[in-house]
This record gives structure tokens, C-alpha cells and sequence, in this order.
């Protein structure tokens, strides 16, 4: 689906982050994180552990991170468990990142549904933002990653950039939302339609209305 990235130079990467470990803050987490697993099951905190340093690498390159081998490499001994058992996770989920990307990561979901619903024009705001499917922008701003379903089919289309999904989206919002980013400002989250809500039809909904301020029990109603 999207471009192949460039693979950065070993010896590179290697100088860079031969050395990485959890900072004390995020040795402290990721402490907490093992805990949380029975003894002995400790490798089951691979996904939230892989996570936790692909943040820590994104904080010291203020980008959305990304997971460089001699990092997944340091989860693997943190774990105690083979550096191909934790790679066949990282290489497996969407959400770690193989590859440096820039300060945002916009995932736009191309899917039936999204794409059903205006998804090409989504992804022509991304374009008539300088941005390339599996590049980043020279200015490492962006980088622009095609992806399969998000969950947001009822509020199609949508895109994810980092932590933040933006649904009900056309191509005036979806350039508005890239440019107050790229101005350092925070757009609105979730659906784009003011005043609609998670799932609701547009224009809010149309049955059980009473639970929309309160759980109303309508069994004595039936």
C-alpha cells in the first residue's frame, strides 16, 4: 500500500542507539508494567515495553518515535526473552514504527468504508501537503503511512495522527487539521461534524434519546 521506506545504515543506527536504556522515570513504568504479569510471564509485557521505548525514542528526537534494532534488542534482555521473539512483535503491529518518522505520523485509513466515503480526498490533502505515502517530509514534519481499517467505519473517513484520531473528515478539514499542526497548534479530535458525538447519526441521535444525559431505564416504557 504505501512506498517502501528507507532502511537506515546499520553501522548508524547501531553508533546512535547501541546504548539505549529506559531513562529512571521509564525503568520505574516499565517495572510497574512487568508486575503486573504472574511470575515467570514476564514476557507477556513485550507489546506495552516495545511502546514505552518507542516513546522514549520519539521524547529525544521529538518525533512519534520508532523502534531502532539495538532498542528492541535492549526490551528483548529486559525481558529476558530471544531478540526474534520480540522483533516478530514489533515487525507484526502497525503501531511500531521499523523506521524513523517525523513529528507526525498520519495514518489515513483506506479501507471500503473510508474509502467509500471520501478517503481519496483525504489522502489529496496529504498530498497537496508535500507529503509521499512512506516518506517523510524533508522538513520531518510528517510522515504519510497508507493503512487498513482503524474502527472508525461509522465516522468514515478518518485518519490517526500519533496518539489522536480525526473522523467525519473531507479535504477542508483534513488540510485545516494538517496545517494547525504543522503551526504548532492542537486541532479538535474525533468527528469534524459539530455537535455529533462517537457513533451517533449526524445531527445527533435518533432513538433512546433519553440516554444521551442520563442511563434512563425503559423497561416500564416496553
Amino acid at each position: 500500500m504505501a512506498d517502501t521506506s528507507n532502511i537506515p545504515d546499520e553501522a548508524e543506527v547501531r553508533a546512535r542507539w547501541g546504548g539505549f536504556a529506559f531513562t529512571a522515570a521509564n525503568d520505574k513504568q516499565a517495572k510497574i508494567i512487568v508486575a503486573r504479569y504472574p511470575e515467570g510471564r514476564q514476557r507477556s509485557a513485550v507489546m506495552p515495553l516495545l511502546d514505552l521505548a518507542q516513546r522514549q525514542v520519539g521524547a529525544e528526537t521529538e518525533t512519534q518515535g520508532w523502534l531502532p534494532v539495538p532498542v528492541i534488542e535492549y526490551v528483548a534482555d529486559y525481558l529476558d526473552m530471544p531478540f526474534m521473539r520480540a522483533y516478530e512483535v514489533a515487525t507484526f503491529y502497525t503501531m511500531y514504527n521499523l523506521v524513523p518518522v517525523g513529528r507526525y505520523h498520519v495514518q489515513v485509513c483506506g479501507t471500503t468504508p473510508c474509502m467509500l466515503r471520501g478517503s481519496d480526498d483525504v489522502m489529496a490533502a496529504c498530498k497537496n501537503k508535500g507529503m509521499v505515502k512512506g516518506k517523510t517530509t524533508p522538513d520531518g514534519m510528517f510522515t504519510l503511512t497508507e493503512v487498513e481499517c482503524m474502527g472508525n467505519c461509522s465516522s468514515a473517513p478518518m485518519f490517526q495522527i500519533n496518539d489522536d484520531n480525526y473522523e467525519d473528515l473531507d479535504y477542508d478539514s483534513a488540510t485545516a487539521i494538517l496545517e494547525a499542526l504543522a503551526n504548532g497548534e492542537q486541532p479538535k479530535t474525533g468527528s469534524q461534524i459539530e455537535g455529533r458525538q462517537s457513533s451517533e447519526p449526524e445531527g445527533g441521535p435518533t432513538t433512546l434519546k433519553d440516554m444521551v444525559d442520563a442511563n434512563h431505564d425503559y423497561r416500564g416504557e416496553w
